[in-house]
C-alpha cells in the first residue's frame, strides 16, 4: 500500500488544462508544506541543543 501512494506521488502526470496544471501542482505544493512543518521543527530543536544535554 505505502508503494502504491509513494508510486503515484513521483508519477509524471499527463495535464490537459490550465485548472489540472494548478489542481496538480497545489497538490506537490501541499506535500511540500507538510515536511517542511515536520523537519523543520525537528532540525530547529536539534541546531538548539546544549552541549552535552541528551533528550530527557
Amino acid at each position: 500500500m505505502l508503494d502504491q501512494i509513494l508510486g503515484n506521488i513521483v508519477e509524471v502526470q499527463s495535464v490537459y488544462t490550465m485548472v489540472d496544471f494548478y489542481q496538480y501542482i497545489k497538490g506537490i505544493e501541499y506535500l511540500i508544506c507538510v515536511a517542511f512543518f515536520i523537519a523543520f521543527p525537528m532540525y530547529f530543536k536539534y541546531v538548539n541543543e546544549e552541549t552535552g544535554e541528551i533528550n530527557k
